[in-house]
């Protein structure tokens, strides 16, 4: 991983969940916020997903 990672076990809660949920037919989108919800993210931390899975390989 490049980026730095924020603190907070709630934002790798929510990169693990979307990661183990790609494979469903949701956008990354709606896994984003649907994690943003279900972690009680942060809008900061909501940008660092958005980032996060941007740059992902797909």
């Amino acid at each position: 991983m490049s980026q730095m990672m924020p603190e907070g076990e709630e934002i790798r809660k929510a990169i693990k969940w979307i990661s183990d949920n790609l494979d469903t037919g949701k956008t990354k989108s709606k896994l984003i916020e649907e994690a943003a919800l279900k972690y009680d993210l942060s809008p900061a931390q909501t940008d660092f997903l958005i980032n996060f899975f941007s740059k992902a390989k797909a």
